[in-house]
Order: structure tokens, then sequence, then C-alpha cells
């Protein structure tokens, strides 16, 4: 038994992008399904570990953590990995910067297109139009510094950034929209297939 458990559904991007860091790091951890369709976050079990009753939570011995990029975070630096997430602070800040980007302008931009197109919730065209429009200004935003770099999203090094950035540039891909031609884009999701995970939770058919 591993002492990593991973608590949360893998239709749920932010679960994945755990997953994801996890088989990067060839770390073997025990997920267990919680949210949607599944066991109820609002359980008082779930909400002792995460009063937000939001997926995922990672449980390691003591440690019990929450926000998906925290925990990918955590996880790079419990295994050392300087790599993925650089001990250098002024390296380490343009990873973080990329990945507080993600989870907030490029996360906000996408959420009310994503909602309506995938999951179905009522909305109004022109909000969704909005929307799609303020997602494809972000993905530029995205393509102009992927074409700066020729590589990664924080420089030449696959990073914890490309992790959650990378998931977020693949449901863009994935949702039908009117998408912009963005170059760096297109041949950064085809770079990123190489690493290991990418295929089981990133290009696995899951917007």
């Amino acid at each position: 038994m591993t002492s990593l458990r991973v608590l949360g559904r893998l239709g749920s991007i932010n679960v994945r992008k755990v997953m994801w860091t996890a088989a990067v790091l060839g770390l073997p951890v025990q997920r267990e399904d919680w949210g949607a369709g599944h066991r109820s976050p609002r359980e008082p079990g779930f909400l002792a570990l995460n009063p937000n009753a939001l997926v995922p939570v990672l449980v390691d011995g003591p440690t019990v953590l929450w926000e998906s990029n925290t925990i990918c975070r955590y996880l790079a630096a419990r295994q050392g990995d300087t790599g993925l997430l650089p001990a250098a602070p002024g390296e380490r800040a343009r990873v973080e910067q990329w990945m507080d980007w993600q989870a907030t302008e490029l996360n906000d931009a996408w959420r009310t297109a994503f909602l309506a197109l995938h999951r179905g919730v009522p909305t109004p065209a022109e909000a969704v139009q909005a929307s799609a429009d303020r997602w494809n200004q972000k993905m530029r935003l995205l393509d102009e510094q992927l074409a700066r770099t020729g590589a990664h999203v924080a420089g030449e090094a696959f990073t914890v950034a490309d992790v959650v950035v990378g998931l977020s540039a693949q449901r863009w891909k994935a949702t039908p929209i009117d998408h912009l031609d963005l170059p760096a884009v297109a041949a950064y999701l085809l770079r990123l297939r190489a690493q290991p995970g990418f295929a089981e939770f990133a290009d696995n058919g899951m917007p």
C-alpha cells in the first residue's frame, strides 16, 4: 500500500493535474473516486479533509493538502525534483507565476464556455461567445510565450507549470469553439506527448 492517496474522480481536470505530476515523478498513487457521480465530498469525513468540499485532496501520511496546483508543487518538492520545480528563487518564481496565471486568468476566461459546452449548463449564447473570445485571447498570450521560449511555458525545460498549463491547453483544443490558429500551442501539445502520463491523464478524451 502506498502512503499517497488522491481523493477525486478522473473527470476533474484538477485531479488529472495531480495524477499527471505523480506519473512524471514515477510516484505510485492510490486514487479514490470522489465527486460528481461518486462519493459526495460533502460527507463529514471528506469535509474534515477539505472544508471546501472540492477535489482533489492529497493524503500523504499526516500531511493533507487541497488546491491542485499546490499539491503538484508539493509532490515535486517532496521528491526533490528541481527540474520540475526549480530551487533557485527566480527560476521557481517563473514557474509559479504561470501556474498562478493558469489558476486565475486562464480559468476565469474559459469557465463559462466550458460549463455551457461540456457540462450543459444553460447559458445565453452571447455569454458563451464572450467567454470563448476571452479564452482565445489568453491562449494567444500563451502562444506568444511559447514562441519566445521555443519549448515550454517557463523556459527550455518541462516543469510543473507545463502540467497545469498543458492540461488547460488540451481542454481548449477539445472544446467546440472557433479556435485561433496558434502554431506554438499546437507544437507544444505535440511536444508534451513525450512526457510520462500525458496519454493517460491529458490526451485521454476528457475535456
